[in-house]
């Protein structure tokens, strides 16, 4: 008998009260049979099993008897719940392992504030996923799961986006991060330590090396240095635009950023002067292009430029 599965089977009763061998049997995946044997090792490991036949029977804890899980409250059970619910663990190898960690929260608490908790959690949603984009796709995520947890050196092919050009490394492993449902491999070449866009990966080989990391390596201390790092490198040209009143209104909608329009000073007749950030020209270009007639550029002289052509080359495309 393996001990995950009697695990398993103390925890769904304890956290669901009386069930059925035939439920039981379908929530742990073997047979009815199985389920009773089982039950047998429960009742001699010394845990107070209760069985009843007939309609309305099935098999329960004595009552009042639970398995200590010391301080834990109620309240941390429904935080821990909420956020544990869904989200990207769901779909690399830890999700059952997520799974079993709702069961023994549950488990833990007194039978009078479970149902009261689990209601609780049940109203607090998180969702992890960008707005208007699928998840990403990520061929290569059971591999480097499976790098990181074995702490496995990896030899990994990576496309540029840049160009669209493979190259392949050998890389140390340190962690897997998902940020607005896109995963992050943060990996060790040489003396650099980077984070590689996961679904440029089109191929991953785990090495019978052992990957070298860091003693004093923190993931999320990286990845908040990263991270600011990143953004700062971006969007470095100042573009000064006047924007209409409903310009000003769509402007988080159509950057995607709620902040936008912070700092937006009024003109005479109603327009907002505001200066914005953008990767280069054409990137300017195409995300002012969103406003229509509700932006105009003021400066610099070349994205202006631009954008009229633009919407000239727009305009003759509908005549």
């Amino acid at each position: 008998m393996r001990a995950d599965r009697l695990l398993s089977l103390l925890l769904c009763l304890q956290s669901r009260g009386q069930m059925t061998a035939r439920q039981l049997a379908d929530e742990l995946e073997v047979s009815v049979r199985t389920v009773y044997r089982d039950l047998e090792a429960l009742g001699a490991a010394g845990v107070p099993v209760v069985a009843s036949g007939g309609p309305g029977g099935g098999c329960r804890l004595l009552e009042g008897w639970r398995s200590p899980l010391l301080g834990i409250s109620a309240e941390e059970a429904t935080a821990l719940l909420a956020v544990s619910a869904g989200g990207p663990l769901e779909r690399i190898a830890l999700g059952d392992a997520l799974s079993q960690a709702r069961l023994k929260l549950l488990a833990a608490l007194p039978p009078a504030g479970r149902d009261r908790t689990r209601a609780a959690a049940a109203r607090f949603h998180i969702d992890t996923e960008a707005w208007f984009k699928p998840p990403e796709l990520v061929p290569c995520l059971p591999e480097l799961v499976e790098a990181v947890r074995q702490d496995r050196r990896l030899r990994v092919t990576h496309r540029r986006r840049e160009d669209g050009r493979t190259a392949t490394r050998t890389v140390d492993p340190l962690g897997l991060v998902a940020k607005a449902g896109v995963w992050y491999l943060v990996a060790r070449t040489g003396p650099d330590t980077r984070a590689h866009r996961a679904s440029r990966i089109t191929r991953a080989e785990s090495l019978p090396t052992a990957s070298t990391r860091p003693p004093d390596f923190d993931l999320a201390a990286f990845w908040t240095t990263w991270t600011t790092e990143f953004e700062a490198s971006l969007d470095q040209l100042p573009v000064t635009v006047r924007l209409s009143p409903a310009g000003l209104a769509a402007l988080p909608a159509v950057l995607g950023d709620p902040t936008a329009s912070a700092g937006a000073t009024p003109d005479p007749d109603g327009w907002h002067r505001l200066t914005l950030h953008f990767d280069s020209p054409t990137a300017a270009c195409r995300r002012l292009l969103g406003f229509g007639p509700d932006v105009e550029v003021l400066e610099p002289a070349d994205v202006r430029t631009e954008l009229a052509e633009t919407a000239r080359r727009t305009a003759a495309l509908y005549g």
